[in-house]
């Protein structure tokens, strides 16, 4: 494949968000990684892990989720919406 079939087919990688499943089940595996970004800079990331795609999960999901699972100790799926964007993002994770 050249060059230009290559571009055209591109689509850079970004990690995805826990809102864009329909249906998360709670016995999925979290994992919590240190990574860097493009300026070397470290960070701490929790994803779980949908087929070959990884999904970020927000602390505020997992907080949510814990009051849920308090609540509602058999709790087997959940859904998240996301409204807003950047740092007015906000999640609301609601039991299935």
């Amino acid at each position: 494949m050249n060059i230009k079939e290559f571009a055209k087919e591109y689509v850079p990688q970004q990690m995805k968000n826990i809102a864009d499943l329909e249906v998360v089940k709670t016995d999925i595996e979290i994992k919590r990684e240190v990574r860097e970004d493009q300026n070397k800079e470290k960070y701490t990331v929790m994803f779980i892990v949908v087929g070959d795609e990884e999904y970020r999960v927000p602390g505020s999901v997992v907080g949510q989720l814990k009051t849920l699972i308090e609540a509602k100790p058999d709790l087997t799926s959940f859904k998240v919406v996301r409204t807003g964007q950047g740092m007015n993002t906000k999640y609301q994770v609601i039991p299935l």
